[in-house]
């Protein structure tokens, strides 16, 4: 059984507690954590919430679930919960809990037909996981946040783990800065409790014709990182990097 946290890390349940990214209650409001995105039309928002946080629940969620995870009134999100049953973007399982829908499926592979980037960088992402024995993962950048396009789990026990389709927002942890554009001299950029405590990463933009089009990083305990981890993996992870974007660029002149 796994357990997810709040960012959409998990880590299995007999896992020793897994290095959790999760904003601290300390912390400063974050609109980008905000459950309810703002579109301006508001019941797709809604509707969105609630996809959301049922992709974010370790097991189906029951309607009262779905009202805690987005603030939603009862009424509505259980009349956006059957319309998204209807379209089968969420089904009932026995219970009457609400899980996700097959549909999203066939979404999903048509989504990833239009990003040839995470294909093209899976063998390098395999390499360098390999090669530090960290978690990996290859973002992308969307409007204000980034969002995880592929991930690779380190096999420690004890390890960061984000899901794929998980949204972060820029400016925290190595990867979002990248994204944000602040690319440092090294070419790589590192981070230590930035995103959240007792959390390092190490990450590198992949870079195609000269545009910032995803970056690779590791991500781990401090424990195992080190309190200023660019040195020891920076070198690694910008050779990731550049074969991704090699790799991306030779399957587009196919």
């Amino acid at each position: 059984m796994r357990q997810r946290v709040p960012d959409g890390s998990t880590t299995a349940k007999s896992d020793p507690p897994a290095v959790e990214p999760s904003v601290q209650p300390s912390d400063p409001p974050d609109p980008a954590l905000d459950p309810v995105a703002r579109s301006g039309v508001g019941v797709l928002d809604k509707a969105v919430a609630v996809l959301d946080a049922v992709a974010g629940a370790p097991a189906p969620c029951s309607l009262g679930d779905l009202v805690a995870a987005t603030g939603i009134s009862r009424a509505t999100a259980h009349r956006l919960a059957v319309a998204l049953e209807a379209h089968r973007l969420l089904r009932r399982t026995a219970d009457g809990r609400f899980a996700l829908g097959l549909r999203l499926l066939a979404l999903g592979r048509a989504a990833a037909d239009d990003w040839p980037l995470a294909e093209a960088a899976r063998p390098a992402l395999e390499s360098l996981r390999d090669a530090t024995g960290e978690s990996v993962q290859l973002y992308v950048r969307e409007a204000d946040h980034r969002v995880c396009l592929a991930s690779l789990h380190s096999g420690h026990e004890l390890r960061t783990i984000v899901e794929e389709g998980a949204r972060l927002p820029l400016g925290r942890g190595s990867a979002g800065r990248l994204l944000a554009g602040e690319v440092p001299p090294l070419g790589y950029a590192a981070s230590t409790g930035e995103r959240a405590p007792g959390v390092g990463s190490v990450s590198a933009p992949v870079v195609v014709d000269g545009e910032v089009v995803g970056a690779v990083g590791i991500s781990g305990p401090l424990g195992r990182l080190g309190d200023d981890p660019g040195p020891r993996y920076g070198p690694a992870v910008l050779r990731a990097a550049r074969s991704v974007a090699a790799a991306l660029t030779a399957s587009s002149r196919r």
